[in-house]
């Protein structure tokens, strides 16, 4: 697991780099998480193809289970990605309420990402 880090006036963050699906459980989130931690940043940024197509699929309650365990160690967390075509009420109710509340971000870029992780 390999991370770019980003300094910002706010502290830093950890964006999760790679090409390949990373995160397929819920244990997964939380080395993605112990991983940022131990490299002092309280902000992630992950990208939509490094989780799991499961965390899209609410029902699987794998997204839950991950972003539980961001929200218990207080760490925020942006997810990269195109999230145009998960058309679903539930999702897109989802992202929208996440992204009202601001502690976890769905966003298109990562020049987005830094700027919603660093307010």
């Amino acid at each position: 697991m390999e991370f770019k880090m980003h300094e910002l006036p706010t502290g830093r963050v950890a964006e999760l780099i790679g090409d390949k699906q990373m995160i397929e459980t819920a244990q997964d989130g939380l080395d993605v998480l112990g991983n940022a931690y131990y490299q002092e940043a309280a902000k992630v940024i992950v990208h939509e193809h490094q989780l799991s197509p499961d965390f899209f699929d609410l029902k699987t309650g794998l997204a839950g289970e991950i972003l539980q365990k961001f929200s218990n160690y207080r760490v925020r967390l942006a997810i990269v990605g195109d999230f145009s075509k998960y058309t679903g009420n539930s999702i897109t109710s989802f992202i929208f309420e996440s992204n009202k509340q601001g502690h976890i971000n769905f966003v298109e870029s990562v020049s987005v990402a830094l700027d919603c992780l660093s307010a």
